[in-house]
């Protein structure tokens, strides 16, 4: 129990020392958002990108048809889209409509994926581009910060996302979040035919970064908003499906979380199990998840005592996620259904 303790203070303790860069990089931009169906709040996230403090760009969406219920609200806010068509047989809807804008838009030095359910800052635009000026970088990315619009469960996906903070504060255990991810044309040009044959686009480009011995910066400042209204179900059926293709893409995922929060549960439990029955000096144990719950709660734009709830329950959110996305062999995205037992298209 004191290893334990000892390494999870450890953890917990080391602090993020933030990347941002300021420089004068202003490349010629081409912002992709593929958009299927209506996501909440959509005029508003369009609204957001369409408006950034930043010239040399353009924002392009691309839908899988004409016909697709988004395409009023993109006329209506008046953003060009285009029909998502690249050749492509086992590709995700949404690598296919990224390679579709690539494919067609050939004169642009960076691209930047935006997910059509992220509502960002008017310089977020500018703060994602500018990394990219360093020789050694690869991608530059961000993670969302999960608005809460609904019941219980929407705050505590607001908590379950700090997870993905945690890991891309990490140069070990960062990776591109294509929700906001940038990059420059001579990344991905001599690789579209692997890019191209992947269900998840994160992690074909991280890959592709590595490969090329390439730099991943975490653009803290970059923070998209998402807002969720997220009840039980469309909760745990995301959650499931996140851990799912973390796992597929590295299945270090799941037996280092097992082994991270099983330690947490087996180090909480015991202490309050012997600190009543043997000795109270046995509650000490529970620093560590003192600290931890409140490392989470300094995160959150405002404290509830709800959110409190969520972060203890946490850990066991996690384990049931890892145990039940271990044995997933396919996932639902966006109406259609993937295997991800094929390690090529992860």
């Amino acid at each position: 129990m004191l290893l334990i303790a000892a390494g999870f203070l450890y953890i917990e303790s080391s602090k993020y020392h933030s990347e941002h860069i300021v420089n004068d990089y202003r490349p010629k931009t081409l912002v992709i958002m593929p958009v299927r169906g209506v996501d909440y709040s959509l005029e508003t996230n369009l609204k957001s990108v369409k408006e950034q403090k930043y010239e040399n760009f353009k924002l392009i969406c691309v839908v899988d048809s004409g016909g697709d219920d988004s395409v009023n609200v993109i006329k209506k806010m008046g953003v060009e889209y285009i029909i998502s068509s690249y050749n492509c047989s086992k590709c995700s809807g949404k690598v296919r409509a990224i390679s579709t804008a690539i494919d067609r838009y050939r004169d642009y030095d960076v691209y930047l994926l935006a997910d059509s359910d992220i509502e960002v800052k008017d310089d977020w635009l500018l703060d994602m581009v500018m990394p990219l000026k360093n020789p050694d970088a690869g991608i530059s990315t961000t993670f969302p910060y999960f608005e809460p619009r609904g019941g219980f469960w929407s705050q505590v996906k607001e908590i379950w996302g700090f997870v993905g903070m945690g890991l891309m504060e990490s140069k070990l255990t960062r990776f591109g979040w294509g929700g906001s991810l940038a990059f420059r044309r001579e990344l991905i040009e001599d690789s579209m035919d692997f890019f191209s044959e992947h269900i998840s686009d994160d992690t074909a480009l991280t890959k592709i970064c590595k490969s090329k011995g390439k730099k991943i910066y975490y653009v803290d400042s970059a923070m998209p908003d998402i807002n969720s209204p997220d009840n039980f179900d469309v909760f745990f059926e995301w959650a499931n499906r996140q851990t799912a293709l973390s796992i597929s893409a590295s299945p270090k995922v799941y037996y280092y979380g097992m082994l991270f929060y099983g330690s947490y549960m087996f180090l909480f439990l015991s202490a309050i199990f012997m600190g009543v029955f043997y000795s109270p000096y046995y509650l000490l144990f529970l620093i560590p998840a003192v600290v931890y719950i409140f490392n989470m709660l300094r995160r959150l734009k405002k404290v509830k005592l709800v959110n409190v709830m969520g972060a203890i329950m946490l850990p066991v959110i996690y384990m049931v996620n890892l145990i039940i996305a271990k044995r997933m062999k396919n996932i639902k995205w966006r109406g259609n259904t993937y295997d991800i037992q094929d390690k090529n298209l992860l």
